[in-house]
């Protein structure tokens, strides 16, 4: 039986013959004695293969390079170096794939070089501890839901519904491209077509979700959505993960309260279960920080990480907000790429950045939207403009997760769907649940890649996703 590397440094017994199999990351060769460092993808670090080179032969010692793949058997011995308290100590190895001309040598490759490599960046320190915590992030998700007694729900990908009103979505369809079939007045002819409608992929699971809450009480959903925006942007991906639960009887005060214990569960959870990937990512960002003792966001990644564990969250109404921006410094001086003018402007990044890391400096809950600015479904507040609405705002990344008190009022509904230019008629099994024993209920957002994003310190959406989709780009 092939033994795990991970095993085998935690846990190794010295003396034990074991068989490895893996990929080399370096080689060094001298008359007496052949170093291998090898991995098998089980943990953030390698195992240390120790070999007389007089056991293979030398058109084999050739083939022995970066990126090869070799079974390795031997005895487990004490390690004379450092960083590691076994090593194995070799008696025969096998190549199973030489790497010629691999592109991956063990040097500094830049981040741009190897999005051109998604398929092998797998291989790389960096990348491995990325993909590690993005599964711990992604097991935690669901021991967080399931021990709160959550239903895991499977919402539809394919749908006729947009959920936000943006109408950025990509289109699913079975007819031909070239001759679709048209109506008299030259539209596309969708009764033809496979679900007889026009259909996309979803932007969001949420309107199935609160259907299911109706009767489940408490659930959540966590799959790809996809958004048709042309932007190529550091924060933005055409294919992404996101989680979103809804809970019935929950209002806005509940929901922020379980969105902040839900972030600060994800924290804690990688913070004790990903130390070694954490150690990684946390030596790179201090080797990314001019001075890293000033600012939230110029912290080294663990010390950030702690910080927002730590730290209650701020809490600010949209209206607060807009005044705190208006008086910034970087507002009145013009630093600001996009000026803070009134009331009622959606706000930028940069805006949300500024929050959370110069003013309050700490994470940011903002309340109570103008209504205008977000969707139809959120709960309209007495004041007429604003609705019930919180985004979440983390240093680095600003908003992480966006929620609401959903409207359970079937007219203010109703009123919301025409001035958005909702067509009810497609949303009629969406009002039934208003219709039908109507209650208060909440939800949110989380979005797997920012808060991914934010975890490891990486500056770019594109490295916490295995194959990133954005405009132009869809290799592997």
């Amino acid at each position: 039986m092939t033994n795990k590397i991970k095993e085998l440094l935690q846990s190794g017994i010295i003396g034990t013959c074991v068989d490895v199999k893996g990929w080399i990351r370096t080689k060094r060769v001298s008359k007496q004695v052949m170093f291998l460092s090898m991995h098998d993808g089980s943990c953030q670090r390698s195992l240390q293969v120790v070999m007389d080179p007089s056991l293979i032969s030398e058109q084999l010692l050739t083939q022995l390079g970066t990126g090869a793949s070799i079974a390795v058997s031997g005895n487990l011995v004490a390690s004379q170096g450092k960083s590691q308290a076994v090593e194995l100590q070799a008696n025969q190895l096998t190549l199973l794939g030489s790497a010629p001309d691999y592109p991956l040598q063990p040097k500094a490759h830049s981040l741009e070089f190897l999005r051109e490599l998604s398929h092998l960046r797998f291989r790389t320190n960096t990348f491995g501890a990325v993909f590690r915590i993005r599964h711990a992030v992604s097991y935690a998700i669901h021991h967080f839901f399931h021990q709160r007694s959550f239903i895991y729900l499977h919402t539809p990908i394919i749908t006729a519904v947009d959920a936000e009103g943006a109408g950025e979505m990509f289109r699913v369809t079975t007819l031909d491209p070239l001759h679709p079939p048209r109506n008299s007045d030259g539209s596309i002819d969708f009764r033809v077509d496979f679900f007889k409608k026009s259909t996309n992929l979803t932007v969001s699971g949420q309107l199935a979700a609160e259907a299911a809450a109706m009767g489940l009480g408490s659930v959540y959903t966590f799959g790809p959505t996809f958004r048709a925006e042309n932007s190529n942007t550091a924060r933005h991906l055409a294919e992404f993960w996101m989680v979103e639960p809804e809970v019935a009887f929950n209002e806005l005060p509940d929901n922020i309260v379980l969105a902040e214990d839900f972030l600060k569960f994800l924290l804690d959870y990688i913070l004790k279960n990903c130390q070694e990937e954490l150690a990684c990512l946390h030596q790179r960002s201090i080797g990314n920080n001019g001075n890293p003792k000033h600012g939230i966001q110029q912290m080294p990644l663990m010390d950030r990480l702690n910080f927002v564990l730590q730290q209650p969250f701020a809490r600010v109404s949209y209206t607060e907000a807009i005044a705190i921006l208006m008086d910034a410094p970087p507002n009145k001086n013009g630093s600001f790429t996009y000026p803070v003018t009134r009331w009622g402007m959606d706000l930028q990044s940069e805006h949300e950045r500024y929050l959370v890391e110069h003013h309050f400096k700490r994470p940011v809950v903002v309340t109570d939207y103008p209504r205008d600015i977000k969707a139809f479904y959120m709960r309209q507040n007495d004041d007429e403009n604003t609705v019930a609405a919180m985004d979440i705002l983390f240093p680095g990344v600003g908003e992480i997760i966006g929620g609401s008190q959903r409207e359970e009022r079937i007219d203010y509904l109703r009123q919301a769907m025409q001035r958005t230019n909702i067509q009810q008629e497609d949303l009629n099994w969406y009002l039934d649940t208003r219709r039908f024993g109507t209650i208060p209920h909440s939800g949110f957002g989380l979005g797997l890649e920012r808060f991914v994003l934010f975890a490891t310190g990486m500056e770019n959406i594109r490295d916490v996703i295995p194959f990133p989709r954005t405009p132009g780009h869809v290799a592997c």
